[in-house]
């Protein structure tokens, strides 16, 4: 009767919920109105449920004792009431119920290390017949041991991580016997395990990990195998098996979730890594995270802390273990890709790192918004950059690309297009996210990722077909030019090569790639560049299809995708334009854009704050060098006019002595402003007598004095630059040994070419490229060094092409300075002097090697002279140009002097005329010049070998020709030699009566540099 009235009772709560009342109370007429109320049914239950608990418990102790003193191995015979009043009172918190069970798993336990059969000690003679009241005691058996442990964890914490030999200790005990129930050599292991899953196992387990940690990131320092891994193991083992019959499970409570979200579990479990890695668990719970994450990412766990968060633990968990996995030479791609899907979508919501997990600052950090700088805990984030190593991009690219790669020009494979959208898509999401230089020297040396993608992308190309490349980009528009992702990733990778291929590799051997191939890849890149920079319009991002992944930098949208590779293909183009430049491979207009040749795009660029400025600052190659130097002439006329520059309006002038020219330049010049620089500036020279020279400073003799500083300050002798071997200069290392002023010295020098470079000045000062790049704040790499020093360089390509074991040649991370016969042992890294170089490193040793000579030793020195520099000349212009380019704006054109342009920029004086019969004569002997001749001329007039970019026009003063002598001159007087005044591009000519003597007049003037004279 009872039992009905309950019943009814449940069943009638039950109405109650549904009908909205949530109540339940019985009265003497049944449901209605009492005039005492009753407690709901379910609090009246639990109490009467603990009643029938207390009246067993105290039965159990009647029979087998409080302390189990009646209890022997026929307790668990399937006759025995033992069990099934144990497991029908049993209490996880009562620490009676907590002993009892203990001795029973030690009577257990016993039994089973001395090999008894356990079937037969639960079952009997015939397991088949009692299979289901077995496998029930079983399961409930393996529950409330695994359910002790998780509610005495805090108290037992110091025991829960020890190994089993370690029997006397009662959390060992449990997970021991736990271990033994679900053997999986026992026939009720498939249900039992699944009962436990049902009951969140992995949940339980790991509140039992996380308690036993004393410090969640670092290691257990006991090695051996603890009885709590043994557990994790058996349970994570089985699940994982082909067929599995274990139920299927709330992913918030599946082993993803709940256990690969501890931060640094294969520290404290790690010998479970090698079952996960080895024994194929790995590929079927990347498959599993693969299925479950993207749509299940709010079920995390977040019970450590915000600087652990469940998404980047699991992420540092598989990447950790992912090298080991996808070792497997039996993997198929699919488990590849199984790991890039969850890594991307990991790492997409994973903030960028912070520099404390990086030894320098990321590249890509102006990516990321301001509000999303990482959180995470270090160690975590260096788990994360240290996990994506070469040996796992190896594994990687190796399974996806293995079978994909085929010579057909008929396009790319369906397996093809997958696998480059897949890793394209993961190592975009690892370049925003990690700093590209961790990871950079893996890609490019230890994987074949440069020739796949390379042969993706020339497939697409000839073939005028580009193939939508990623399924995990489904957010993308479907405007977005399918060749945007291949070629962002494949640009900062083959650029990284770039840096240290040597000269051999690249033009001789043509590794990585032909130069046929490179022809091709500029004009490939200069098309996608344009199209990105001109042509397609800024994508408005409410038009993006929305996102089901809940990224916060979004990382993946087509935006982020279109920022990046705008500069990193432009990168990569100017690398390429520098290898040009080195040695021609192609012709120098194949780097042009046609577009950019038009007035209207130069007009525009002029005007900045446009698509066409825009494109000079990012890819100014794209435009030709005549139409960038005109563009610079615009812009330094329009700062001369800002700044009120004229020849009139002089605010200084100053005295300087000819014999000590620099001294007094350096003490009159360097507290000028910027302001005063830009503007007019007048000398007058004193002689080696103290008076001052007869003249008056209309710009020429301006002109003469920078000239001579610039001869004086630059000149070797003076010991603050040095000269290649090809009479190259460069800032000397050891200049602070011959001048005690030596920064401030290279900040005026830098000050001095600044103000040539402004007043329109061409000087023959021939400079090293690799301190070129200094003023353009580049860095120098292996192929630089050549010019510097080749012996070092022949010596740095033996180790790099070296094939026995390098550590045998005993070399270490320290480079010896020699500085006027004084002799410095310097670290390349801390503690180089005991970092021996290896296979492993020497990479690394001959970058370090390369930056130290070409940009170490001379930081100092070029810092200064750029500081000075920049005060004429902005950052902003001087980034439109390459070094050689550079080179050609402080020195001129080294192309053969256009003497008709020349002829029709002149003026005359003295009574010459265009047409008189002595100017007929010399323009005929200047052009039958060679053009050694003709460079020698233009030096002896002008002060400098080489011509105005854009030609006499520009130059200034105009070259002029004024007659020496009168017209009636007696034959000595035309003896005399042409003289000149480069400080007004002046010509003095005698009206020479023939052809032949004014050749030969000239010719020896121009090569023994006779007759400077300033009139």
């Amino acid at each position: 009767m009872a039992t009905r009235r309950r019943g009814g009772a449940w069943t009638s709560a039950a109405g109650a919920r549904r009908s909205g009342t949530g109540r339940c109370c019985w009265s003497s007429g049944g449901w209605g109105s009492s005039s005492r109320p009753r407690p709901p049914l379910r609090f009246r239950g639990r109490k009467v449920v603990e009643i029938a608990r207390f009246n067993v418990r105290q039965q159990f102790f009647l029979t087998f004792g409080d302390q189990c003193q009646r209890v022997d191995l026929n307790c668990f015979r399937p006759n025995s009431e033992f069990l099934r009043q144990l497991l029908f009172f049993f209490n996880g918190k009562n620490g009676n119920d907590v002993s009892i069970l203990l001795e029973a798993c030690k009577l257990l336990l016993q039994y089973v290390w001395h090999n008894g059969d356990i079937v037969s000690l639960f079952a009997g003679e015939d397991y088949s017949l009692k299979r289901s009241f077995v496998e029930h005691r079983i399961k409930k058996l393996a529950y409330i041991c695994v359910q002790a442990v998780y509610q005495n964890r805090n108290q037992w914490k110091n025991q829960l991580l020890m190994p089993s030999k370690n029997s006397s200790m009662p959390a060992v005990i449990l997970l021991e016997t736990l271990a033994c129930l679900i053997n999986p050599e026992l026939p009720w292991v498939c249900e039992v395990v699944g009962y436990l899953q049902q009951k969140n196992v992995f949940s339980l387990l790991r509140g039992i990990v996380l308690a036993g940690l004393k410090n969640v990131s670092a290691p257990e320092p006991d090695g051996s195998l603890s009885s709590l891994e043994h557990v994790v193991a058996l349970v994570a083992s089985h699940i994982s098996h082909q067929p599995s019959y274990c139920s299927t499970v709330d992913p918030k409570w599946s082993f993803f979730s709940q256990f690969l979200s501890i931060p640094f579990m294969w520290h404290h479990l790690p010998y479970f890594k090698e079952i996960f890695s080895v024994k194929g668990l790995g590929k079927h719970y990347v498959h599993q995270t693969a299925l479950c994450l993207p749509s299940n990412h709010n079920v995390l766990p977040s019970d450590v802390s915000p600087e652990y968060p469940g998404y980047a633990c699991i992420l540092g968990n598989l990447l950790e273990a992912a090298a080991f996995v996808l070792s497997d030479p039996k993997l198929a791609s699919d488990t590849a890709l199984d790991f890039i899907t969850v890594s991307t979508f990991l790492l997409d919501t994973l903030p960028t790192v912070t520099s404390s997990a990086k030894q320098y600052p990321a590249e890509d950090d102006e990516f990321m918004d301001e509000g999303v700088k990482s959180s995470l805990a270090v160690d975590l984030e260096r788990q994360i950059c240290n996990a994506i190593d070469s040996r796992l991009l190896q594994h990687l690219v190796n399974l996806l690309f293995q079978g994909t790669l085929s010579t057909s020009y008929s396009g790319p494979s369906d397996e093809e297009v997958e696998a480059v959208g897949s890793i394209c898509t993961f190592l975009h999401v690892v370049f925003s996210t990690l700093p590209p230089e961790l990871i950079m020297t893996g890609l490019a040396y230890r994987t074949e990722l440069v020739p796949a993608l390379w042969n993706f992308i020339k497939k697409c190309h000839e073939n005028q077909r580009w193939p939508f490349c990623s399924k995990l980009m489904t957010n993308l528009p479907s405007d977005a030019p399918n060749w945007l992702l291949p070629l962002s990733v494949f640009s900062p990778v083959y650029k990284h090569i770039l840096m240290i291929v040597d000269n051999e590799e690249f033009y001789e051997q043509e590794k990585p790639l032909s130069l046929n191939d490179i022809r091709s890849l500029v004009i490939i890149l200069k098309q996608a560049l344009w199209q990105l920079l001109w042509t397609i319009p800024a994508h408005n991002p409410s038009t993006q299809k929305a996102s089901t992944i809940p990224s916060r930098i979004k990382k993946l949208s087509v935006e982020n995708i279109k920022s990046r590779a705008r500069i990193v293909m432009s990168e990569l183009l100017a690398q390429l334009q520098d290898w040009n430049n080195r040695r021609s491979f192609t012709s120098a207009s194949d780097f042009y854009s046609q577009e950019a040749t038009n007035e209207n795009f130069i007009s525009q660029a002029i005007l900045g704050n446009t698509r066409a400025s825009d494109i000079l600052k990012l890819a100014p190659f794209l435009v030709p060098f005549t139409s960038r130097v005109r563009i610079f002439t615009s812009q330094l006329a329009a700062s001369k006019q800002r700044t009120g520059s004229h020849p009139i309006l002089t605010r200084h002038r100053f005295k300087i002595r000819r014999n000590r020219i620099v001294e007094d330049a350096f003490n009159s010049l360097s507290g000028l402003s910027e302001e005063d620089l830009r503007a007019s500036i007048r000398v007058s020279f004193v002689n080696e007598l103290g008076v001052e020279e007869v003249g008056i400073d209309g710009g020429g003799i301006f002109k003469d004095f920078m000239e001579n500083i610039i001869q004086a300050a630059f000149d070797v002798q003076y010991g603050l630059f040095k000269e290649t071997a090809d009479h190259l200069l460069y800032p000397n290392p050891g200049s602070g040994l011959t001048h005690e002023q030596h920064l401030q010295l290279f900040h005026f020098l830098g000050t001095l070419l600044g103000k040539a470079m402004y007043e329109g000045i061409l000087v023959d000062i021939p400079f090293a490229t690799f301190f070129l790049s200094k003023l353009k704040e580049k860095h120098n790499y292996l192929h630089d060094l050549p010019s510097l020093d080749p012996e070092l360089y022949r010596h740095l390509l033996f180790l790099k092409h070296y094939q026995g074991d390098i550590s045998e040649l005993e070399l270490y991370f320290v480079i010896v300075n020699n500085e006027y016969g004084e002799q410095t042992e310097e670290e390349l890294v801390p503690g180089g002097r005991d970092l021996r170089v290896t296979n492993e490193n020497v990479i690394t040793f001959i970058h370090l090697i390369s930056n130290h000579r070409l940009n170490y030793q001379i930081r100092h020195q070029s810092l200064h002279f750029l500081r000075g520099f920049q005060q004429l000349i902005e950052k902003e212009w001087i980034d439109m140009f390459n070094e050689n380019e550079l080179q050609l704006l402080i020195s001129g054109s080294l192309e053969s002097m256009d003497v008709d342009d020349l002829r029709s920029n002149t003026k005359y004086a003295g009574g010459y005329h265009p047409d008189h019969h002595v100017i007929e004569m010399f323009w005929e002997v200047v052009k039958s010049f060679s053009l050694e001749h003709q460079k020698k001329f233009l030096k002896f007039v002008t002060g400098c070998s080489r011509g105005p970019l854009l030609g006499f026009k520009y130059i200034e003063p105009n070259f002029c020709i004024q007659r020496a002598g009168s017209f009636d001159a007696a034959e000595e007087d035309l003896d005399r030699l042409p003289t000149s005044a480069t400080c007004m591009n002046l010509l003095k000519l005698p009206p020479y009566r023939s052809k032949e003597q004014l050749r030969t007049k000239l010719l020896y003037a121009i090569n023994a540099e006779a007759g400077f004279d300033l009139s």
